[in-house]
């Protein structure tokens, strides 16, 4: 195990015991109609829903789900819905508190305009009016569910969508042995332009641009580095778990049990209906695990604090 990061990364932060209110917001988009359209992502806001009210006490009436399978226009996962429900999720957020947000969608990256990215590119989750609205990148997420929250407030989220590592700009970002990872901004030079043409045929809305741009990415000043981070880490208790990493896909698959589903989703609920009680680094294996059976794409645990790995996973 990594020796404890908070000696090099002092952040000022409190852990919730997540005992007091819980909230979930669970947004699944399909794209019915549109030329990337999805499967899955429905039936994981549908399975993910039932295992967090079963396993964690989470309550129907706490909730509020946003599929584009509904009637009511104000559950459509439209860009103004998705945000309206990420400021419902947090408002008057208290130490104790436990909100969990999952995410089941087209993910992209686009141009970083304010240079907190390494890489040089935002991540973006696309609504499903985006071709009208736009995406919501990871900055308007972040400045809404995670800046927002005091000390002792916990956010989980779990983001199944493709080049969603750093989906909410948090970050602490693990490896499965327990290291604090570096951004290693030439990793992915060479396959760029492989990459690039795997994703236009798989209808990837982010991944043409991104495989190329990975070819030119820039190295961040490391001053400019260390204040990014100061300026994304949070007193409140927030920690991600993504499907893939930031230059990755996130599979929409057939399992067995589950149906069309996305694979994050699904390796999610597996891991922990085998397991409920894993710490973070057990439970973070168990899901890459279970991917790298069939997927390429690794799993991220990220996290707004330094995190003991040897602590017991709950929200």
């Amino acid at each position: 195990m990594a020796q404890d990061p908070r000696m090099s990364h002092p952040v000022n932060f409190q852990l919730s015991n997540c005992m007091g209110r819980k909230r979930a917001l669970f947004v699944g988009i399909n794209y019915f109609r549109q030329r990337n359209e999805l499967r899955g992502c429905i039936n994981d806001v549908k399975n993910i829903k039932a295992f967090v009210i079963r396993q964690f006490g989470f309550k129907e009436e706490d909730c509020v789900t946003l599929t584009d399978d509904q009637r009511d226009p104000t559950r459509i996962p439209t860009k103004a819905n998705i945000i309206a429900g990420m400021q419902w999720l947090v408002r008057d957020a208290r130490p104790n508190d436990s909100f969990f947000f999952h995410f089941s969608g087209h993910g992209g990256q686009t141009e970083d305009k304010d240079g907190d990215e390494d890489d040089g590119y935002d991540e973006t989750i696309y609504p499903v009016d985006h071709e009208r609205a736009g995406t919501i990148i990871d900055d308007t997420m972040h400045d809404i569910m995670i800046r927002p929250l005091p000390p002792g407030c916990r956010l989980t989220a779990i983001m199944d969508c493709c080049h969603s590592g750093s989906a909410l700009d948090l970050p602490f970002i693990y490896s499965t042995t327990g290291q604090l990872k570096e951004t290693n901004v030439l990793s992915d030079v060479g396959s760029g332009v492989l990459n690039a043409g795997l994703s236009y045929l798989r209808g990837d809305l982010g991944g043409v641009m991104s495989s190329f741009g990975g070819i030119g990415k820039r190295i961040t000043n490391p001053k400019k580095k260390e204040e990014n981070m100061r300026k994304k880490a949070s007193p409140a208790d927030c920690i991600m778990f993504s499907g893939c990493k930031d230059t990755q896909t996130s599979a929409d698959t057939n399992e067995q049990g589950f149906g069309m589903t996305g694979a994050m989703t699904f390796s999610f609920i597996t891991a922990l209906s085998a397991n409920p009680r894993q710490s973070y680094i057990q439970l973070l294996n168990s899901i890459r695990d279970i991917l790298r059976t069939k997927y390429s794409q690794k799993p991220q645990l990220s996290s707004s604090h330094p995190v003991d790995l040897n602590l017991i996973f709950t929200m």
